[in-house]
């Protein structure tokens, strides 16, 4: 980050084989109200988004800049390398700052910044190009959707799915789940019904899978009518078809959490060794 800059509150970046990209958005705290203790996000559009590309094991003067049209990205799903392109997919925000109705409710003005249908986020594309400088930008879909996941096999690789979640309209919580197929535009959507709020959507490979979506979805999710809260789990190639298993879970959870998927496997061998260190690869 240059020095002189707006305090920036920054979301993650993303990584491909060779290289991390950090981010550097036009939302930063109001300055006058940070003297106050208080933390409101002001979104800039006279200034470009820009991103950092780092080689993960160059040094910091390799570092390449490049600049995109102002929006703010809460989540990025994934990168990987392209030829002579770094291509970045992620959440764009069409209206980073809604506005205030006016209405002095503090919940609509506290969920403003939170509710998908008035950030506008739609799954988004940029192409990075290292030999130009340039870059090159698509809206992948005109749905609305969120906290989206891949195939964690495919972490700086080429992907070709991205399981999402959808929203209630004014309200943070997620109402359903869609499959995009960044490649065609396709999609598949399941709505959870009334009073059903899910979370991020976890992608787990089947044993001995051989395709990117050979595998199942797992979400989390809070039953309102019910009082309890329930896995579900879904083909990944077949969202529509609804659930393959609903568990009860044995104790009421929140909604809206993230979410990971580790194999069985895995969690048996860490906990053989030391937790921390497996965690940072010693």
């Amino acid at each position: 980050m240059e020095p002189g800059l707006p305090v920036q509150d920054a979301p993650p970046g993303a990584f491909t084989e060779n290289y991390a990209i950090l981010n550097d958005l036009p939302m930063f705290w109001d300055a006058s109200l940070l003297e106050h203790g208080v933390h409101a996000p002001r979104f800039h559009r006279e200034l470009p988004a820009r991103f950092a590309v780092i080689p993960r094991r160059g040094r910091t003067e390799d570092i390449r800049w490049f600049e995109a049209d102002p929006t703010y990205v809460l989540h990025f799903t994934n990168a990987y390398e392209d030829g002579d392109e770094i291509v970045l997919e992620g959440f764009h925000q069409g209206c980073p700052e809604p506005a205030d109705d006016g209405s002095g409710d503090l919940m609509k003005r506290v969920f403003r910044y939170l509710a998908l249908d008035h950030l506008q986020t739609r799954l988004h594309r940029w192409r990075l190009d290292m030999r130009s400088g340039q870059v090159r930008e698509e809206r992948l879909t005109d749905t609305i959707t969120e906290f989206g996941m891949i195939n964690g096999a495919l972490g700086g690789r080429k992907h070709r799915y991205v399981y999402a979640a959808t929203g209630v309209p004014g309200r943070f919580l997620f109402n359903g789940l869609v499959r995009h197929d960044v490649q065609t535009g396709a999609e598949e959507s399941y709505s959870l019904g009334e009073g059903m709020y899910g979370s991020e959507t976890a992608m787990a490979p089947r044993v001995g899978s051989t395709g990117e979506d050979d595998g199942y979805l797992v979400t989390l999710t809070t039953d309102m009518n019910a009082d309890a809260s329930f896995a579900l789990v879904f083909d990944a190639a077949r969202v529509a078809d609804g659930p393959v298993c609903t568990l009860r879970l044995p104790e009421r959870i929140s909604s809206g959490t993230h979410s990971t998927w580790v194999a069985g496997s895995e969690l048996r061998r860490w906990g053989a060794t030391d937790t921390a260190a497996q965690a940072v690869g010693l």
